[in-house]
This record gives structure tokens, sequence and C-alpha cells, in this order.
């Protein structure tokens, strides 16, 4: 009798752990889901709150409506190069001084070392966080991954302004400097380096590209410091 219970009970337990088998594993799929959907939606966020030194874009016509205004503000520079990435990448000038409001242009130099063709992408914040909203960027290198040749040097452009509303914000407000800092990232996909839209970065001579390419175009000059 309990031998004919204990084959009776086998069954019933080997539905029970498939079961729970299965509820784990879709628990596990759904936060794998969660996790993939969270990036975008956290760059999102930041974008919109500018929390974490994360920076605005601004495009030509919006950067127009601003007027700038009589507060002194300085820009400090900031460049790096992360491991595995064999580039030289710096600011052209440290430091930039400005007026809050005011549209500004600056240049960083980057070279590659190295003898083949590298993509790049950099990645940014400012500090202190708190000025991320109000910084605003019409013009970025750091809006496209880069492509240098073997023993290529380049001088790519940031053209920025800090909003006048940082000025009525009591957290931000007396920030007398605001630091920029970038880190040139060794870009996980490298077919543009021999893929059908491969061409060289902006400055170097090379054509821009038919096919939509996340290289940099050519700098704007209509849209340079006034």
């Amino acid at each position: 009798m309990a031998g004919e219970l204990a084959a009776g009970a086998a069954p019933r337990i080997d539905r029970r752990n498939r079961k729970v088998a299965i509820i784990a594993a879709s628990g596990a799929l759904a936060m794998l889901g969660l996790g993939y959907a969270s990036v975008p939606l956290y760059r999102l966020f930041c974008q919109a709150t500018g929390f974490n030194g994360t920076t605005q874009r601004a495009t030509a016509q919006q950067a127009a409506g601003i007027k700038a205004t009589t507060r002194p503000i300085t820009i400090r520079f900031d460049a790096n190069v992360a491991p595995g990435l064999p580039w030289i990448f710096k600011p052209e000038q440290v430091t930039q001084d400005g007026k809050v409001g005011e549209r500004k242009i600056a240049f960083f130099i980057a070279k590659n070392l190295s003898d083949k063709p590298i993509v790049g992408r950099a990645v940014f914040n400012v500090t202190p966080e708190q000025t991320g909203a109000y910084f605003h960027k019409i013009q970025c290198f750091c809006f496209n991954e880069q492509r240098l040749e073997p023993g290529q040097e380049v001088r790519m452009p940031v053209i920025y302004y800090v909003d006048p509303a940082m000025l009525q914000d009591a957290n931000a407000r007396d920030v007398p400097e605001i630091t920029l800092s970038y880190t040139f990232l060794l870009a996980a996909d490298q077919s543009l380096v021999t893929g059908p839209g491969a061409k060289r970065v902006a400055g170097s001579g090379g054509a821009a590209p038919k096919s939509s390419s996340t290289l940099a175009k050519p700098l704007d000059h209509t849209a340079s410091a006034r």
C-alpha cells in the first residue's frame, strides 16, 4: 500500500517541480527583459533631468532664443582615454571663460597612435552634477562615434551654452565653474572601420557617407559662438 502511495505521489512531485522550474525561468527572463529596457529608460531620465551630471542637447534654433547674461561662468575641460584605446585625447584649452547664456565653442584634439583604423565613442558628464540640467550642447563630437585612421589627428568641436535658468535654481545659481568631462572608449561596433559606410572623420578630408552613419558631421560654422 505504501509503495502504491509513493508511486502515485511521484508524478505529482515531478509536475510540481516542472511548474516551479517554468515559473523561475519565466521570472528570470522577465528580469532580463526589464534590465535591457531599463538602460534606455535610465538614459532618457538622465537626459531629461540632468541626473548624474548628464548634459542636454539643443538645436541651433533653440539656442538662438537664449539671451546671454552678465553672470560670469568658467568651463573647465577634462579629457580621458579608457584602457584599450591607443589614442591621445586632450582639450585644446583647459578652461574657457564666458557668460551664462552665451554660446561658446571649444575644441578637443584626438590622435590615433596605432597602425590600424579605430572607432571610438565618447561618454561625458559635467560637475557639479546639479548643473547638468542647464549645460546644453548644440553640436558635439560626442553625438557620434569617431573613426580615426592610423596616425590620424583631428580637431573636434563642441558648441555649448549654460542655460540662464540655472540662476533661478538655489542649488546651482552660485556655481562659479563647471567641469565638462569626456572619456573616449573603444566602440563596441568596429564595423565602421571596414563596412560600406566607413569614411573618414570630419576634418580629415574624407567625404561624408551617403548612407546613415554614426560618424561626425562637418562643423556648422553658422552655429559657432558669436
